[in-house]
């Protein structure tokens, strides 16, 4: 099975969440390992632009790997501050440092996470 960290909080379509949850706090979005592994190599990340609204549960962007195209989808809902400058030359990140570097945007919420699973919970969904 995969890496599945404590500290992080999950979405069921398989996003991380680094930060504080809450309204007005600013997180760090990612896929899992899971996720990951079932897309093989990233060649290429379409994440929201700086600015651009998110909400949770909705489609926010694309990965494309070598195998398919897949929706990214945002586990939060706010507003996109950063995008991982990095994956534009380094796509494959997402592939060798899914939880670190390969990190995809962050997101200054504008209301509560809610939904989210904590690492027990997320690992009984990839089972």
């Amino acid at each position: 099975m995969p890496e599945i960290p404590d500290g992080l909080q999950y979405s069921a379509k398989h996003e991380w969440v680094r930060g504080d949850a809450t309204s007005g706090s600013t997180v760090t979005v990612g896929i899992t390992a899971y996720a990951a592994d079932a897309l093989g190599d990233v060649v290429y990340v379409e994440a929201p632009a700086v600015g651009a609204a998110v909400v949770a549960g909705e489609v926010c962007g694309e990965l494309e790997s070598t195998k398919a195209v897949s929706e990214l989808y945002s586990p939060v809902t706010g507003n996109v501050v950063e995008v991982n400058p990095a994956l534009e030359s380094s796509p494959d990140l997402i592939n060798s440092d899914v939880y670190g570097e390969g990190w995809i945007f962050t997101v200054q919420l504008s209301e509560d996470a809610s939904g989210l699973l904590d690492a027990g919970a997320y690992a009984s969904t990839t089972e």
